[in-house]
């Protein structure tokens, strides 16, 4: 492989970490509260409230049942809208949070499910706030299952990032395309899939190793 191709394939790996990176984090931001959110407006939450959870429920439904490919076109508008452009590193950005989120959300509002009701009652008895109990019992009690949550949005990031560049979105996806597609370079695709399964591997085994320290505490 050339230094050109090495040096390219560098850059578009930085690309991939860039989209993985900022789209998982947002998408943390944004999918936390919002699985927050739907847990507590549950039937069975401390603020049932019916309505509001069947609207964040359809939505986040709605983002969660269509596939990536189509999510990409399907917001170029609200793409272009933000990052002046539907193509490049950062506009990939803006569909990957947007899938990462609702996929989040899910994974929150199951994790947040599994703290023990006791828990809840009991700060509930003692007085504590809706915020408090939130803070102090739910998310600390979730917070394994929150990592590992987190963990899974960024292996599946890693995929989407790879499947974004179909459209030029940059990354290892747009290199193995345009190289090892396009330009019948075997090895340039070889290399691409491998480092993406060594990524994925990586942080899987740095998300799991934390969750294990996080349930052993």
């Amino acid at each position: 492989m050339s230094p050109e191709l090495l040096a390219l394939f560098w850059s578009s790996f930085l690309e991939t970490l860039l989209m993985v990176g900022v789209a998982g984090a947002v998408g943390g931001l944004i999918g936390i509260p919002l699985g927050i959110a739907l847990h507590v407006t549950d039937a069975q939450g401390m603020l049932p409230h019916p309505w509001l959870n069947r609207v964040l429920g359809i939505v986040v439904n709605a983002v969660r049942s269509t596939p990536f490919i189509i999510l990409l076109v399907a917001v170029i508008p609200f793409t272009r809208l933000l990052a002046g452009s539907s193509i490049g590193t950062t506009a990939a950005i803006v569909p990957l949070t947007i899938a990462a989120a609702p996929f989040i959300a899910r994974l929150v509002e199951t994790a947040l499910r599994e703290v023990d009701r006791g828990l809840v009652e009991a700060a509930q008895a003692m007085g504590a706030t809706h915020v408090q109990i939130v803070r102090k019992v739910l998310l600390p009690e979730a917070l394994p299952g929150i990592v590992a949550a987190l963990t899974v949005t960024l292996v599946s990031l890693v995929g989407y990032s790879a499947m974004a560049g179909a459209i030029g979105g940059g990354g290892l996806g747009d290199l193995g395309i345009r190289y090892g597609y396009q330009r019948f370079l075997p090895e340039v695709m070889l290399l691409v899939v491998l480092v993406l399964i060594g990524f994925v591997q990586l942080v899987q085994s740095l998300g799991d190793r934390l969750v294990r320290r996080l349930s052993h505490r």
